[in-house]
């Protein structure tokens, strides 16, 4: 039976822009720490997996110098789990707030599969609560009991290495043949091909122009068909029907006007359109 595995951040929702930057930057000041991350700084961090990571790049020697910050490792680590707490603490309140979207199509194709009997999962090394908080948005009351969550520090190596990936499908006892994971940025999917999975990108705030190459499909978004759905992951933006931007189709699936549960599963066997969602009926394409 197949499978289908969610990374969280720019996945479920486009959080990093909207929840995560700004609960990183409140954290700092809370600390009396004399740094507020930009756009354009985040960008780059959000290539560091793991939020504690990013934090911990903070501190150099300069920075502690700056700060009075305690050189000792161990000091050092239990300062930043403190920093990560609070922050954690705030990301979970905006996500509560509502004012992130879930992004097009997650829900929908996430009860399809559900339907189709499709295990679902979310694997991401984000704190395991930032996770469930966007996981109760983006999928909704009725979905959320039917995912396993595997996040945080179940494992000791953050995306690119693929630990998170092999630790869940290991857990969940699936054949890593049948399991197709959505991400949206080149760490994930490099966790998800390290793990021998098959994977659609879906890109996100930050990570459109990164080299996906190795990827099943790429998308601008899982897209969808019904009106009411914001389309542009800003809160606050348009009520509308989002299609598919597709960007790289090397299987040539071609979804259209937006990502069906079908077009995941031709990726399990590299084929393309006329494959069932029940993962029958597949074969290679020559």
């Amino acid at each position: 039976m197949p499978a289908l595995i969610f990374d969280c951040d720019g996945v479920l929702a486009d959080t990093e822009r909207y929840g995560h930057l700004p609960a990183f930057n409140q954290t700092f000041e809370e600390f009396g720490l004399p740094v507020r991350w930009s756009d354009e700084e985040y960008a780059e961090k959000v290539r560091i997996g793991g939020g504690k990571e990013r934090m911990r790049s903070l501190l150099t020697p300069d920075f502690l110098a700056r700060t009075g910050l305690p050189s000792d490792r161990d000091a050092l680590d239990a300062e930043v789990a403190r920093w990560h707490a609070r922050k954690t603490e705030i990301y979970t309140g905006i996500i509560g707030g509502g004012t992130i979207p879930p992004r097009p199509g997650v829900r929908r194709i996430a009860a399809e599969a559900h339907a189709a009997g499709w295990p679902l999962a979310v694997a991401s090394t984000s704190a395991e609560p930032s996770v469930r908080a966007v996981l109760r948005l983006a999928a909704g009351p009725e979905l959320v009991e039917h995912f396993a969550v595997f996040a945080g520090d179940v494992v000791p190596r953050k995306k690119p290495a693929p630990d998170i990936y092999l630790h869940t499908v290991a857990n969940l006892e699936l054949d890593p043949a049948e399991v197709v994971v959505v991400e949206d940025s080149r760490n994930g999917m490099l966790a998800a091909l390290g793990a021998d999975l098959a994977c659609a990108v879906t890109t996100s705030a930050y990570t459109g122009e990164e080299d996906f190459t190795g990827a099943s499909l790429v998308v601008d978004s899982l897209g969808d068909p019904a009106p009411g759905v914001r389309g542009d992951g800003a809160p606050g933006g348009p009520a509308s029907p989002v299609a598919t931007r597709v960007l790289a189709d090397p299987l040539g699936v071609r979804p259209d006007p937006y990502v069906r549960l079908a077009d995941l599963a031709a990726l399990l066997a590299g084929a393309g359109p006329g494959d069932t969602a029940s993962g029958t009926g597949r074969g290679k394409k020559s």
